[in-house]
């Protein structure tokens, strides 16, 4: 077994903190292959601006921290899985200190700010980039382990199950992926004892989302196809504040700046429109603040609305928001004088697959962690900072399943190989822009922040059609990345329709203008394949 990465000891599937994570506290006694997308600091981890929630003030307490989670989740939340990620979150905190992550500090003790929904100031952050310097403690740790091989450049295609052993089993095992290898263009088969999904979201299924460009569901879509249960799709967090620019399509404005002072305006007129819907003002919680300006931009027919903190005075912005600040600049936007305009994106998948505390999902050898996930933190909304921390939290406990368990992993059989012998070019690489730009377009327009059944049925039936156009092409064409993605995005959109109709109630995110009040009792959207 000399380091060749097609079979390892362990294989995870994404680079970003929930894989990273995972990695390394496996490397100290296994062999582990991280497969990456594209680059290995593309995933979401890396975009991730604001912070990682931890009950560090004196006076706060992790029942507090429990319960903000609590009513952001609508009711929704496992409470034993918050109890447990809330209660891990400081030695979380304390680890990815020692990776070397330059948290801020303030008068020797770690800096904390406040973000809406949370009781007291407990995120810790790196400036206003935290997620790029934790992606790189991660990333500089993992390359210095011997134990863990990074290939990046792989497109994940489908897990290879029992279905594909040479003596095919229906046993439902999970031995490890196919993948599509960008450089080769060539479909090449990882094998590993147990398989780790850390996919991230499903956000590109939408026309405005601040996730990175391969956040198309990948995980969920082949856990689902192999067996999985998937729930909580209609889940679809949305961030009030994304930058509205033609050009740059997912540049988040960070929710603190809001926590620092910034107040929502109408363009034109300069009105302070938050006070109309919620007397938290602009500190509501996302899911409101997003519902009203989305309000606001239907009932005016605007492109965007306004987000201004130019009162607080230069230094004071400039001080907090260096990166902001810098990236707005480049755009002729200088926020110490003028609002930035903003519009509301897709953010994340508070739904995914499903598992239990242990990271494990229905089919044996299979765990997820992070945004791929469904381990009952969110809820039906996701509280801000959670996201990261859930990464960190998941990522260990799937690693100490996996070492607690090790003898009853056995290694893989042998597994076929891909076959592309029926195949070819495809001629038509328009149709995957086509429909890919299609589905984008009627989820945002039928499935976003405010749905009806009506719309619901329309992005249903667009789902349809388009089944049968991607799998004739899939089932003809040689494979590419965009149309893996295509096909995983169209996947994720279905599941995402499925859920949503099945809810007849608002809840958290989702609201529907047909079922606007919210059932007595909580329960889980599960899809059974």
């Amino acid at each position: 077994m000399a380091n060749d990465p097609h079979i390892s000891e362990i294989l995870v599937i994404g680079s970003g903190a929930a894989g990273l994570t995972a990695a390394l506290n496996l490397a100290a006694r296994f062999k582990v292959t991280v497969l990456a997308k594209g680059a290995l600091n593309e995933g979401s981890t890396a975009w991730a601006q604001g912070g990682i929630a931890a009950v560090l003030e004196p006076g706060d307490t992790f029942e507090n921290h429990v319960e903000d989670t609590m009513v952001a989740g609508a009711g929704l939340n496992d409470r034993a899985t918050v109890e447990m990620v809330v209660e891990n979150a400081p030695a979380a905190i304390e680890r990815l200190a020692r990776l070397g992550v330059p948290f801020n500090t303030d008068k020797g003790s770690l800096h904390l700010t406040r973000e809406g929904g949370h009781s007291h100031r407990r995120i810790v952050h790196v400036d206003d980039a935290t997620g790029w310097a934790v992606q790189e403690a991660l990333l500089k740790a993992a390359r210095a382990n011997p134990n863990i091989t990074l290939v990046p450049d792989m497109v994940v295609i489908d897990l290879a199950t029992s279905r594909h052993e040479e003596r095919y089993s229906g046993a439902g095992n999970v031995w490890g992926v196919y993948a599509f290898n960008r450089a080769t263009n060539r479909v090449e088969l990882f094998t590993a004892n147990a398989t780790v999904l850390a996919t991230g979201g499903a956000g590109r299924t939408y026309l405005f989302s601040t996730a990175p460009k391969g956040a198309t569901g990948d995980g969920i879509a082949m856990a689902w196809r192999a067996g999985c249960r998937i729930s909580n799709m209609e889940f679809m967090q949305f961030h009030p504040t994304c930058l509205y620019n033609l050009e740059v399509k997912n540049f988040l404005i960070t929710e603190a700046v809001r926590g620092e002072g910034g107040q929502l305006k109408i363009p034109g007129t300069g009105y302070r429109f938050m006070p109309d819907f919620d007397p938290r003002l602009e500190l509501a919680p996302r899911d409101v603040v997003a519902r009203a300006i989305d309000h606001e931009i239907k009932r005016l027919g605007l492109d965007y609305v306004h987000l201004d903190i130019s009162h607080m005075g230069a230094d004071f912005v400039k001080q907090h928001f260096p990166t902001i600040h810098a990236r707005l600049l480049d755009l002729d936007i200088d926020m110490t004088r003028e609002p930035i305009p903003v519009v509301p994106a897709q953010h994340y998948t508070c739904g995914g697959v499903v598992v239990d505390r242990d990271g494990r999902t229905d089919l044996p050898n299979l765990y997820a962690a992070g945004e791929v996930s469904q381990s009952g933190l969110h809820g039906a909304n996701r509280l801000a900072s959670n996201s990261l921390l859930e990464c960190f939290v998941f990522g260990e406990a799937v690693a100490n399943h996996i070492a607690a368990n090790w003898s009853d992993l056995p290694p893989p059989p042998p597994i076929r190989q891909w076959d592309e012998s029926r195949v070819t070019d495809s001629d038509e690489e328009v149709v995957i822009k086509q429909n890919w730009t299609e589905i984008r377009r009627f989820m945002w327009n039928y499935v976003g922040i405010v749905r009806s059944t009506k719309r619901l049925e329309r992005a249903a039936h667009r789902i349809q059609m388009l089944r049968g156009e991607v799998n004739d092409y899939y089932g003809h064409f040689r494979v590419t990345g965009d149309l893996i993605e295509l096909r995983n995005l169209l996947e994720s959109a279905d599941l995402i329709v499925r859920s949503a109709l099945h809810r007849k109630e608002s809840r958290g995110l989702h609201y529907t203008l047909d079922y606007p009040d919210t059932l007595d009792i909580a329960a889980d959207t599960i899809l059974v394949p």
